[in-house]
């Protein structure tokens, strides 16, 4: 696969979702498409930025709008994760980080002075059209989602 480029057709993809289905990125064509990679289920900060994409679903779907969100973790821990903070959309399962490296997200992390590589927070605007229109990399949780709202309201 070749890595997406801004004002260019994302090529497509399919990757295990929560609900017991496949995201196929084609079968939602004619849709804005926002997809969120987090590092890991269950961290107050990726938790927050779930629960600000869920408080404004509303507005992301009014405007013909989907938002998936993608991580590491299984299928199992993204079904409970979900549950647990009612989020509206549906979570990628990425273990073998095939989607991660297509949206070339997976980058060098220091924790506790350790290097690991990990999942860079990252977010993607592809528009009706399969054509990628914003992205936002090194994410900063406060303020995001409504910025990516404003973005779509742009397109």
């Amino acid at each position: 696969m070749a890595k997406v480029e801004i004002d260019h057709e994302v090529e497509d993809f399919s990757a295990p979702i929560t609900g017991a289905e496949t995201f196929q990125l084609s079968a939602h064509r004619g849709k804005n498409i926002i997809v969120y990679f987090y590092p890991k289920d269950n961290t107050p900060g990726c938790t927050t930025e779930g629960q600000n994409f869920r408080d404004l679903y509303p507005d992301f779907t009014a405007l013909n709008t989907i938002v998936v969100g993608v991580s590491k973790d299984s299928l199992r821990t993204h079904e409970n994760y979900k549950a647990k903070h009612n989020f509206p959309f549906e979570l990628i399962t990425d273990p073998d980080e095939t989607v991660c490296k297509h949206f070339d997200v997976i980058k060098l992390k220091k924790l506790y002075g350790k290097e690991y590589m990990g999942i860079e927070r990252s977010t993607f605007l592809i528009d009706t059209q399969g054509v990628l229109r914003q992205e936002w990399r090194k994410v900063k949780v406060k303020g995001h989602a409504d910025a990516v709202l404003e973005a779509v309201k742009a397109l």
